[in-house]
C-alpha cells in the first residue's frame, strides 16, 4: 500500500445544493465546509466531497464526448420509490432496469440506485471508475491503495478492489474511453480520489506511485499534490 483512500470528490458549480441533495436522498451528514469544499459522511464510513468548479461542464451520459468518468452505486430497498424521490429532489432519470435505475444528480453526475431488498437503508456500495482496461486499473489501484482485487471478469470488463461493505472501488471497461485532461475544462475530471499519506512519507509515496505508472500533474498546496493514474484520471495525495 502506498496511500489510503480518504475521500471521493465530485466537481460541481453549486456544492451546497449537491450536498443538500445527497443529505435528503441518502441521509449523508455534512462534516466539513469551506468556500470551495463540502465533505459529507455516510453511515457506512464513506467520505464524499463536493469541490467547487465554476467552469464545471456536466457529463451527458451515455454520450462518450461528455463522459461521466465515475459514478456512485447506491443500494436501496425499492428502486422505483427511491428513483421517484430522487427526481422530486432534483435528479434526472436516465435509464430504468430491473435491478437498478440510473439517474443524474443536480450537478449532472450519474449515479445508480441498485436493489437490495433485505436492507431498509440507503447505503453506498462503492464508487465506479470508467477505464479503458478494468484488469490493468484494478492492478494499479491495488498497488496504490492496498485494497486487494476481489472480483475480476476480463470478458465483461468489470473489476473490484476491496471487500463489499468496506469502501470498495469498482472499474468498468469503456470501449470508447476518453481520458480527462485536468485542468482543461473541455475535458473535465468530473471526480477524483483523495489518498492519505504521512507528511514525512510524501516524497517516498510519490516515487512509488510514479514507479507503478502514475504521472505528476501541475498543482499542489500546503498538504496536497496532484497526480494522474495511467488512464489520465487525476488523484491527490493529501497529508
Amino acid at each position: 500500500m502506498i496511500a489510503k483512500l480518504k475521500t471521493v470528490a465530485f466537481d460541481a458549480r453549486d456544492i451546497k445544493a449537491l450536498a443538500d441533495f445527497y443529505a435528503a436522498l441518502a441521509g449523508w451528514k455534512q462534516s466539513y465546509e469551506e468556500e470551495e469544499w463540502i465533505t459529507m459522511l455516510t453511515d457506512d464510513g464513506w467520505r464524499i466531497a463536493f469541490q467547487l468548479a465554476p467552469d464545471h461542464v456536466p457529463p451527458r451520459w451515455p454520450d462518450p464526448t461528455a463522459p461521466q468518468q465515475a459514478h456512485l452505486d447506491l443500494r436501496v430497498p425499492d428502486i422505483d420509490t427511491a428513483a421517484d424521490r430522487a427526481v422530486d429532489l432534483g435528479a434526472s432519470l436516465l435509464r430504468r432496469n430491473e435491478r437498478w435505475h440510473t439517474l443524474a444528480d443536480p450537478a449532472g453526475h450519474p449515479f445508480d440506485l441498485c436493489l437490495k431488498e433485505d436492507d431498509p437503508n440507503t447505503t453506498l456500495m462503492g464508487v465506479m471508475l470508467d477505464v479503458p482496461d478494468a484488469a490493468a486499473a484494478s492492478d494499479f489501484y491495488f498497488k496504490l491503495t492496498g485494497k486487494p482485487v476481489t472480483f475480476l471478469d476480463a470478458d465483461m470488463g468489470v473489476a473490484m478492489i476491496g471487500e463489499d461493505g468496506r469502501q470498495p472501488i469498482l472499474f468498468q471497461q469503456i470501449e470508447d474511453y476518453r481520458a480527462p485532461q485536468w485542468p482543461d475544462p473541455a475535458h473535465p475530471q468530473q471526480a477524483h480520489l483523495d489518498l492519505l499519506v504521512d507528511e514525512s512519507e510524501i516524497d517516498a509515496a510519490e516515487r512509488a506511485a510514479l514507479a507503478i505508472g502514475a504521472t505528476r500533474l501541475l498543482g499542489e498546496g500546503d498538504n496536497w499534490r496532484v497526480y494522474a493514474d495511467p488512464f489520465g484520471k487525476p488523484f491527490c495525495f493529501t497529508w
